[in-house]
Formats: C-alpha cells, structure tokens, sequence
C-alpha cells in the first residue's frame, strides 16, 4: 500500500482500544490462546437505533485503524480518504463506520511489540503465529462489543478483502452485505516469494537480534525498508512506474556509482525510509506469514465454493482493477465463480486502469461508481433511509 491521502478528512467520533473480557481470550488457529486480548479501533458516524447502518472496514497489510482521519505518527490523511468521509461512499453521515488495527498489529492492537504477560517484556517471537480468521475472530469479538448482530457491510482491501472472504465463511449470518476489492482467496506462490525476500531482508539485519530488537534499544530499519521496497513494486504497474520515472535520473548526469542514480531508485528509497517510521519489523514478519497461510477453500474440502454455502442471503460485490499483478482479475473471477456455484447474488466489476494495485488508494471515478451503486442498492434493501 502507498502512502496516499487525500483531504477531506472524518472525525473520529470514537476511538481507542478493547479489551477482551478475562473470560474470554482469542483461541488461534495454531492452538495457542491470546490473553489479554487488546484492539485499538476507530469509529465515524453515529450507529442508529436499530443498529443496522454498522459498517467494518478490514485494513491491508500496512494500513491501520487511520482509515480516514489524520496518522497520529506521520500526520498524513487516513489510508483511504477518496472513499471514506462526507460526501464520499462511505459517509459518516449515513452509516456507522468500525475500522480496527488487526490484531499482530503494531498501531496499538496486541502484537509482537505488545508486552507478554507471562515476562512483563516484548513479545517478540514469542507471539504466537496469527491467520486471517484469527484476525476476523478478533474483529467480531470487537464488532460484538457494540452489540451489533449483523453488520450493514464488510468491506476490505487487498488483505482485507481476504478478511471479508473469512468473515463470508465463518460468521455469514452476521452480514448484511460484503465488499471486497482487490483480493484472493489464497496467497499465490509469486506473493509468499516476494513475502520471503522481505522476511529475509528484515532477519538479516544485524540489528533485527533474533526479534529481540526493542529489549537491545534498536531496530532492524535497514531490512524493513528493503521488505518495503521489494513489496512497494508489487502495488504498481510497469505502466504506472514508466509513467511515473522512467528512465528519468535524479540528477543531471550518472554518478558512476551506487547513489540513488535514477528517480525511480529514490522514489523506493523514500517509501522504505518513511514506512520504517509508522511500522514494526516484527509485525511485518507475522502479518505476512498470515497472508501466505491463507487458503480459504483449504477447510472446506478444497473446493471454494463450500466456504459460501451459508452465505446465500448476504449480497457481494466483488471489484478487481485490470492492470493488478498483485491480485489480478482472474483471481477475482475465481471468486465470483464460487460465490455464484454457492448460490449467492455477487455483483462483480473490473475496474480499467494503469495505476495497479494501489489503484485502491488513488482518485479512481469506476471504483467510486461502483461503491456507490452497491451500497445504495443494499442500502435501499436493507430499509436504511
């Protein structure tokens, strides 16, 4: 995900962080147990009467609860302010918007960095391994908290697309309508391959000290700007970066050497330098294991379709953009052909555009359009005025 805002910008009308009940720890895929249990979250909007306008908003892999109000680390706009905020398809005005950090997080929900209760210090590879229905399990504990029983929608990007699959399959009698953007329902072998390059980027750092960085006062920031640059290419297309740089140098002249020669070399260096300041090196490692276990059709007897079988009566919209190589179209399709084999009414569009995967995160006028369409159509089904 590039770091894109854009203005305007939603108030919080409420924010900070749940705690799970003692009696009520998150039990994890890998058979460990997460206790205590803490998610920080934003919300926008005012939840109605009836608590039928709730709307959760999953994150991708970098993003945060910031998902339309100003980064309290780096002072930027919210991650995805072109579609959340007044006037905009996801209006505070109209709906209850929840945005929480995914729990392996590092913007306050408990994750490596938070301290382990059995030591009092830093998890750090003592936390345990973490999957997306972990992360959704975690969510609908917090959206519970609420005392919410059915979400207007679940919406997401990217990884959060693949949180909203999830929450399709394990909790399809608490949603209304789903959208998800730019996703998969499994991890392909090129994306764990590029995962691998920045975990190892991030492990060779002398100052990544076995993950046992913040006990020793320092940070593996070298590695994680790597992992971040290798990633970053991931999210643009080859049109967008010749649009973009080119072969257009830095500075007048080569510097026959190894500086930052050409304005594409600087324009990676600056997103690796940046992130490094708003994000956890062990975070990163564990959110991305997350993604590369993810296989939806996996428990459901290998075939994607069963993971939908209860979720007829939920409405889907599924979105893809023509030139993501990332999580190309046909990845979209494939769900789409599942959902439709399930017997579930899905809306689906592919979005023409040069500018990739971080086409999410940019001025898009067909991804507005679509988002509009969809949701006023569930909004009008569901009775909100």
């Amino acid at each position: 995900m590039s770091d894109v805002g854009h203005a305007p910008l939603a108030t919080p009308t409420q924010g900070g962080i749940w705690r799970s009940p003692a009696d009520r720890p998150l039990r994890l895929d890998s058979g460990a147990i997460l206790a205590p249990l803490e998610m920080a979250y934003n919300t926008y909007g005012t939840l109605n009467a009836d608590k039928s306008n709730a709307v959760l908003i999953c994150h991708a892999l970098t993003g945060d609860q910031y998902v339309a109000s100003t980064h309290p680390v780096t002072g930027k706009p919210g991650w995805w302010t072109t579609v959340v905020g007044p006037g905009l398809p996801l209006d505070p005005a109209r709906y209850f918007i929840i945005c929480a950090n995914v729990i392996g997080g590092c913007m306050g929900s408990t994750g490596p960095a938070s301290p382990d209760p059995t030591t009092g210090k830093p998890y750090g590879l003592a936390f345990p391994m973490i999957t997306i229905a972990d992360m959704v399990r975690a969510q609908a504990m917090l959206v519970e908290s609420f005392g919410i029983e059915t979400l207007f929608s679940v919406v997401g990007t990217s990884m959060g697309g693949m949180q909203v699959l999830q929450w399709a399959a394990d909790y399809p009698e608490r949603l209304f309508s789903a959208i998800c953007v730019a996703a998969a329902a499994r991890h392909s072998a090129q994306n764990i391959a590029f995962h691998e390059v920045g975990r190892q980027a991030i492990m060779a750092d002398p100052d990544w000290r076995g993950g046992a960085y913040e006990l020793e006062g320092v940070r593996p920031e070298k590695g994680l700007a790597v992992a971040r640059m290798a990633a970053h290419i991931t999210y643009l297309s080859e049109t967008a970066l010749q649009r973009k740089f080119g072969r257009e140098l830095q500075r007048d002249g080569l510097s026959w050497g190894f500086d930052a020669d050409f304005q594409v070399e600087s324009y990676l260096r600056h997103q690796g330098a940046s992130f490094v300041d708003r994000f956890d090196a062990n975070s990163y490692l564990y959110i991305t294991r997350a993604l590369d276990y993810f296989d939806l059709a996996a428990n459901h007897g290998g075939v994607l379709a069963n993971a939908f079988l209860q979720a007829r009566k939920v409405r889907f919209c599924v979105l893809s953009f023509s030139s993501d190589w990332l999580y190309a179209t046909a990845e979209s399709r494939d769900i789409v052909r599942a959902l439709n084999a399930a017997g579930c009414r899905a809306s689906f569009a592919e979005i023409t555009t040069d500018k990739g995967h971080d086409a999410i995160f940019l001025e898009e006028p067909a991804l507005d359009s679509a988002l509009r369409g969809f949701l006023a159509s569930a909004a009008e089904k569901r009775g909100l005025a």
